[in-house]
């Protein structure tokens, strides 16, 4: 029986998982996490087979614990499940070792080929987000996103800017130095041509990494 890890912030959010995943008939342990940081402690102690994981949480984030479960923890399959679905996330996570990527309105029949498919080794995406992939930038008068010129580290600084988090904090959570945060601080404003925090963040409303209802 598979095993399986539910990290999200919101506890409604694991309940649903959690849920749908009592219907697959190969699920067997579940387990949940409130953070990317307790996610990888779940991960080192229980060694899930899927994790299922959320982007957008408190500390790290999920894309730092994908970033770190993947490079510590080769077994274990990470499938993303978000309320994001631009063109810009999927490519990014995916790069960073994500196996799959599905969207917080998955039913019963998705989550279980989700599952089946990286246990098979292949990669799954929701049909929905993979069309906007292959379209992504072909359709007449699309406004592309500048978020795609950004680094998969730049890209988990920018939204950790957004969420309030100030560049000696965000240093400490990814055991990196400030200097180094600032430096790509200077790049995400440099490649996004903005010059403050509070365009930063206009500038991820406007192209999808930050969901404005999250910053009233």
């Amino acid at each position: 029986m598979i095993k399986v890890l539910v990290v999200d912030d919101h506890q409604l959010i694991r309940l649903g998982l959690c849920g749908l995943l009592r219907e697959v008939p190969t699920v067997g342990e579940i387990d949940e996490a409130a953070s990317g940081e307790e996610a990888l402690e779940k991960v080192r102690a229980n060694a899930p087979d899927i994790v299922l994981m959320d982007i957008r949480m408190p500390g790290m984030g999920g894309l730092e614990a994908i970033r770190r479960i993947v490079h510590g923890h080769a077994a274990v399959k990470v499938i993303v499940v978000t309320a994001f679905n631009n063109d810009v996330y999927p490519a990014k996570l995916l790069k960073a070792g994500a196996a799959g990527y599905i969207t917080k309105n998955v039913d019963g029949v998705e989550i279980a080929q989700a599952i089946k498919t990286v246990m098979a080794g292949s990669l799954y995406v929701s049909p929905s987000i993979a069309q906007q992939m292959v379209v992504s930038g072909l359709r007449p008068g699309q406004e592309a996103s500048p978020l795609a010129q950004l680094s998969q580290r730049e890209l988990q600084i920018a939204q950790m800017i957004t969420n309030g988090y100030r560049v000696a904090e965000i240093a400490g959570i990814l055991s990196i130095s400030p200097k180094t945060i600032s430096t790509h601080k200077y790049r995400i404003y440099e490649k996004l041509a903005v010059t403050n925090d509070v365009e930063l963040t206009l500038a991820a409303v406007k192209y999808g990494l930050v969901d404005p209802s999250e910053l009233l």
